[in-house]
């Protein structure tokens, strides 16, 4: 069938065996790749209840129709499985070369079960998988793990073979529930702890190894179609923003709408943002745009440190997420320190989000005498330090390691703690941003900007972040479409170039499915469906779907605040047009086949 392979690959860890599966046309037209297929694998057969450290938890690798095409922004792989974090669906994407080698193997899913006896390296290649031992470089950090594993078994000479791995560092081999996978050296699967799960079963790297090309229904549509949007979008302001600034750019546009959450969510504003801006990235380093295979838009920053103790420094980023983390939340205004904490997180192979969430939690810890550690805003090092005791569960970094939850009941932080079903949120404050707010409330795996990117039309005017009314029907239209995108998988930057029409054309281009928006719109509300179910057999209450108490309680000096009473208003709306009941669970449960 054009755009899919029409098989997985299932691999068991625990005997070293593996199976080639083949997939249903019908199961591929239905669900699609991404995230959809991976929804429906998760649903059928991950054991319900399963401890997401437990070896019979499942985790998912894969790609989907677009991958290795013409298609712009199609560089992408998902990883998903049940959060060690959260205990729902957990879905994390990452960009970079990479993802053409794991589609270049030749599967639309590679499942991973089981645990090996001893730290493992397998080899996934298009007649199955291989698998060596990795005790040799248990304990390396991510970036030496990827030069190793490509070396050792990647394709290092002249061929049309693509090759490429994916890997965890110290933090995922210790099973820190936030802990990401990497790969490119700077490239994350960054959210809900997908790296600890990979450190649970002892597998330190995949390396992905192939030749094999998706059959497209239209190649030469797909030709055609990439110049056009390429002719289209070179002169795209939005395109031109990120291309020179990157996602450092929303650092101002943040604190100039008062909701950049600073001081750990006591502010919505940091009165020295400019000295971590993208003005001062720039200006203070040498910068060069960056790109993932398949795009124009190159938001990435290739940065080198110029001055000061961290000369020299070379790293990708740091993002506008990382920035907020640390720089925000935790009061650091030096971007060049804000540099090398990204790179203390990469190396070690944990999100920054997370990270720096919980160490500005700890902060307010110390701060309210819940504990004694020397730390306090500002102060680089200790952060450092303690984000080491994290990656390594020594001391007050085991507590941390096991995730917000766990940390606030163990210090008694229930009313300080911000985050939602176990996921801290990202830089998007949603006492302002009302409509961010009821997006990270029903996000399939907690406090999330991405299922939606819904502070991009509060931000733009589209809808003003004060209504209430008519946000929930908007934030649908905007889940459903990237929920989609998710499926093909597509990444995120491209979602203003590519409105439902052109998803149309991209679907018929490359599986020869003709379908309309209502026909998308079917397909992206099945998907939704299919993880709410998920979720709710996982153990997902009414409760769950709700922003931390202090947002309803604390008002940020420019008197924003969200009113619970508005929150509630919107998740019925939400609720209702999605045709779930009053608790948010569906009427009507998808047919699983």
């Amino acid at each position: 069938m054009n755009g899919f392979y029409g098989r997985y690959l299932k691999i068991d860890l625990t005997d070293e065996k593996f199976d080639l599966v083949p997939l249903k046309d019908e199961i591929l037209l239905r669900y699609l790749g991404g995230k959809g297929l991976a929804s429906y694998l998760l649903y059928s057969i991950n054991p319900p209840g399963v401890d997401p450290l437990s070896p019979d938890n499942h985790l998912i690798f894969n790609t989907g129709p677009i991958t290795n095409s013409r298609i712009w922004g199609s560089s992408r792989y998902g990883v998903f499985t049940k959060s060690p974090q959260t205990g729902f669906f957990s879905e994390s994407y990452a960009g970079g070369r990479v993802p053409e080698a794991i589609d270049s193997s030749g599967f639309d899913a590679i499942i991973v079960t089981g645990k090996s006896k001893c730290p493992t390296v397998v080899l996934v290649q298009p007649d199955g998988a291989e698998f060596f031992d990795a005790s040799d470089i248990w304990g390396m950090d991510t970036y030496k793990t990827e030069d190793t594993v490509n070396r050792k078994y990647g394709n290092t000479g002249p061929g049309s073979e693509k090759s490429g791995a994916v890997v965890i560092g110290p933090a995922g081999e210790n099973r820190v529930r936030f802990s990401v996978i990497e790969n490119d050296y700077w490239r994350s699967a960054g959210r809900t702890g997908v790296g600890a799960v990979m450190g649970s079963k002892h597998l330190k790297a995949i390396v992905f190894k192939g030749d094999k090309r998706r059959s497209l229904f239209d190649a030469k549509g797909v030709k055609h179609f990439s110049k056009e949007v390429a002719e289209e979008s070179k002169n795209n302001p939005v395109v031109q923003a990120y291309r020179n600034m990157g996602t450092s750019l929303m650092v101002k546009k943040i604190n100039q709408a008062k909701a950049f959450p600073t001081k750990y969510w006591s502010k919505g504003f940091f009165d020295k943002w400019e000295k971590i801006s993208a003005e001062a990235l720039h200006r203070q380093c040498r910068v060069q745009p960056r790109a993932c295979a398949k795009c124009f838009i190159a938001c990435g920053r290739m940065t080198t440190v110029l001055n000061g103790r961290h000369a020299g420094l070379r790293i990708e980023g740091p993002e506008y997420e990382t920035i907020f983390a640390f720089g925000g939340l935790c009061m650091i205004d030096s971007i060049e320190e804000i540099a090398y904490l990204n790179d203390v997180c990469d190396r070690l192979g944990m999100d920054t989000i997370s990270a720096g969430n919980l160490c500005g939690l700890t902060i307010e810890a110390v701060r309210k005498k819940k504990i004694d550690v020397k730390i306090d805003y500002g102060d680089v090092d200790a952060i450092v330090d303690l984000l080491k005791k994290i990656a390594e569960r020594q001391g007050i970094g085991d507590i941390l390691a096991r995730g917000i939850k766990y940390a606030t009941n163990a210090w008694g932080m229930e009313d300080t703690a911000v985050h939602v079903k176990g996921l801290e949120p990202p830089g998007y404050d949603p006492r302002v941003l009302k409509g961010s707010g009821l997006a990270f409330v029903v996000s399939d795996r907690g406090a999330c900007h991405l299922r939606a990117t819904f502070h991009n039309p509060e931000l733009k005017g589209m809808i003003s972040p004060e209504v209430t009314k008519g946000k929930a029907e908007l934030l649908i239209d905007f889940e459903d479409r990237l929920a989609l995108m998710d499926a093909f998988i597509l990444c995120r930057f491209f979602r203003d170039i590519y409105p439902w029409d052109r998803l149309s054309r991209i679907i018929e281009m490359t599986i020869g499915l003709k379908a309309d928006k209502a026909a998308l719109q079917k397909i992206a509300s099945e998907i939704s469906a299919l993880t709410r179910c998920f979720n709710i057999r996982e153990g997902l209450r009414p409760e769950d779907d709700h922003l931390p108490k202090r947002f309803y309680k604390e008002i940020l000096k420019t008197g924003h605040v969200v009113k619970e009473s508005d929150l509630a208003a919107m998740l019925k709306d939400y609720y209702t047009l999605r045709g779930w009941n009053e608790n948010g669970v569906l009427k009507v449960k998808p047919a699983i086949s």
